[in-house]
């Protein structure tokens, strides 16, 4: 199977309605003042996102998946500036305490004028072997989502969601 995009996949699974939620979300969450219905409308844009790459990589081998057009260099990028990083069961403190985020902050803005959204809140499951849970997820820029996916898509880690035989009629859009 050639790989393909994730717009490619999402409209061939009968997705592609799903990646265009609640309008008006298209700007950075800076831009947003703190109000509990735009927050509600940001999560819920991460849970749908969250949702079709679960579908993703359950119906589509994960070892051919494209999730971008630059996944080559988010991975040559993750893996050069975090090599020991274990990705199969994310430490949260890889990620979230101040020192690791100044690791990623320049990881990061490599991306900030080549890809749009890159640092949009996105969840991140923490174990690779389950899916998306509350107790399993947490809350990371899209860019970091994308190098840490990537990564287990690349090292056999999603694998164990892939069921060829649900690709029937019967997933429903989200």
């Amino acid at each position: 199977m050639a790989t393909t995009g994730m717009r490619e996949q999402l409209d061939s699974l009968g997705l592609a309605s799903a990646a265009s939620l609640p309008g008006g979300l298209c700007d950075d969450a800076s831009k947003y003042v703190n109000d509990t219905s735009l927050e509600m409308q940001w999560a819920m844009k991460s849970w749908h996102y969250s949702e079709i790459h679960f579908k993703l990589i359950s119906t589509v081998d994960p070892s051919t998946l494209q999730l971008t057009r630059l996944d080559d260099l988010i991975y040559r990028q993750f893996r050069k500036k975090f090599k020991r990083m274990k990705i199969d069961i994310i430490n949260e403190g890889e990620l979230k305490t101040d020192e690791a985020k100044a690791r990623w902050r320049p990881f990061c803005k490599l991306f900030e004028s080549v890809m749009d959204e890159y640092n949009f809140g996105t969840l991140l499951r923490l174990d690779a072997s389950k899916g998306y849970t509350e107790t399993n997820t947490i809350l990371v820029t899209r860019i970091q989502f994308y190098a840490i996916e990537i990564a287990r898509n690349r090292q056999g880690l999603n694998s164990s969601h892939y069921k060829p035989d649900s690709q029937s009629d019967d997933i429903q859009p989200v």
